[in-house]
């Protein structure tokens, strides 16, 4: 379809329905606007005369099971809507050109950057180059396309906007070249792929599979090339909670020597006990061999492991909260995973700068506001950790006064309040 007609049918209102259930009716002027101004966008950029195609991917939120998808554990996660939208037509050529709003245009040529390269470690053509590259190998079929692209899933936010944006090249080849049947689960791997050989971040499953899946999901990574999800029926909303985001201004970046040392050091803990991650170690006798432990990797790695233990079970309990309808049981889990994350897990600021914990400040007046709430509430860190956000489930009738109030300190647009998106990774139209 052209640029012009779907833009007549968005001003005509054929496009309402798919954008109410992705975004909620009192986002349907905005999303209007924005998926307008991304199709205009595309248009100056790449032509009048393409036949083009919609796509949205979610960013997430994880809302159990810190730091646990590395070492083959569970989780619980959500896709929110705070996503990624593109507008994307099919080259004749194998160059991807990808232009976000706000950054410089990525051009990767994919007949030439097909391997790792570590000068372009930590850059988005990478990971471009990648999803591509992982497709390939499990025989799919790949080629050029120009893409336009706008997100309101915040850089280093711990919403995951890079797991959206492996998601996002992943699901565009899918569409234009595989007629769509790349399911989700193999995007995510491929994307995870994309981030740990070619733009160097060693991380689990977790994120990409949250943005590609859809409403809110339980994820069993024991058997890494079949990870067993199970969708999770509850509505915070339809309980009275909001799901809400604050954003302390820090951003991981320049954290990935931070964040690389986790998933390390839990599997220097494993492979000391014969094992490659944690989930095939036995607790009990990981507890036996503490005392030599220590001596061997450092208590660090120790606490990060007995945090991997007590998190896998956690996320089972909440699971089971949450199927139950149990929010109490539920709410106490958050809270003790937020502990867990802050004294064994050791994720919410960085040894670089001590100086700069907006985390550990965010989760203290988080704490002290909610005190003050009539009805139980909940809240912990957010993601990797390191910097960016936390998050809290707060009363529906306390939420304005905690936004202003958080805001006072971290900015006036640094609270976001969410709800769950039930779709994933999309082809709109």
């Amino acid at each position: 379809m052209k640029p012009e007609e779907l833009i007549n049918k968005i001003a005509h209102g054929q496009l309402d329905k798919t954008l109410t259930d992705l975004y909620g009716e009192d986002a349907l002027d905005r999303q209007r606007f924005r998926y307008t101004d991304a199709i205009r966008e595309f248009s100056n950029l790449y032509g009048h005369d393409r036949d083009v195609s919609l796509f949205s991917v979610p960013g997430r939120s994880e809302l159990s099971g810190n730091h646990t998808d590395h070492n083959r554990g569970k989780v619980i996660a959500c896709s929110v809507n705070l996503d990624i939208i593109a507008v994307a037509a099919a080259r004749e050529d194998s160059v991807i050109r990808l232009k976000s709003a706000g950054f410089p245009e990525d051009v990767v040529d994919l007949a030439s950057y097909i391997a790792p390269d570590e000068s372009d470690f930590g850059h988005s053509t990478s990971l471009i180059a990648g999803v591509a590259a992982g497709m390939k190998m499990r025989g799919y079929s790949v080629g050029g396309f120009d893409a336009y692209t706008i997100s309101s899933v915040l850089k280093g936010s711990g919403l995951s906007s890079s797991a959206a944006f492996e998601n996002m090249v992943g699901t565009i080849l899918s569409h234009i070249y595989n007629e769509g049947s790349v399911d989700y689960v193999s995007v995510s791997q491929i994307s995870q792929y994309a981030e740990n050989a070619f733009f160097g971040k060693p991380c689990g499953l977790m994120d990409q599979m949250a943005c590609a899946a859809g409403g809110t999901i339980t994820i069993d990574f024991e058997d890494k090339e079949n990870p067993r999800a199970e969708k999770l029926d509850f509505d915070f909303n339809r309980a009275g909670y909001r799901l809400c985001i604050v954003n302390t201004g820090g951003n991981h970046a320049d954290l990935t020597a931070d964040y690389a040392s986790v998933p390390a050091e839990m599997k220097e803990a494993a492979g000391l006990c014969g094992k490659e991650v944690l989930r095939e170690v036995d607790e009990e006798k990981f507890l036996e061999a503490l005392p030599s432990l220590r001596e061997k990797c450092g208590d660090r790695a120790i606490l990060r492991a007995l945090h991997f233990f007590e998190e896998n079970r956690r996320v089972t309990s909440q699971a089971e909260a949450l199927k139950n309808g149990n929010l109490d049981a539920y709410f106490r889990g958050v809270l003790e995973s937020g502990r867990s994350s802050c004294f064994y897990l050791q994720n919410v600021y960085s040894t670089v700068n001590v100086r700069e914990q907006g985390l550990t400040l965010a989760l203290c007046l988080c704490e002290k506001f909610l005190k003050r709430v009539a009805r139980p509430s909940a809240f912990r860190l957010q993601g990797g950790g390191f910097a960016g956000t936390i998050q809290a489930y707060v009363p529906e009738e306390n939420v304005d006064e905690f936004v202003k109030y958080m805001g006072s300190f971290f900015g006036e647009s640094s609270v976001f309040v969410l709800r769950i998106r039930p779709a994933g990774a999309v082809r709109v139209l």
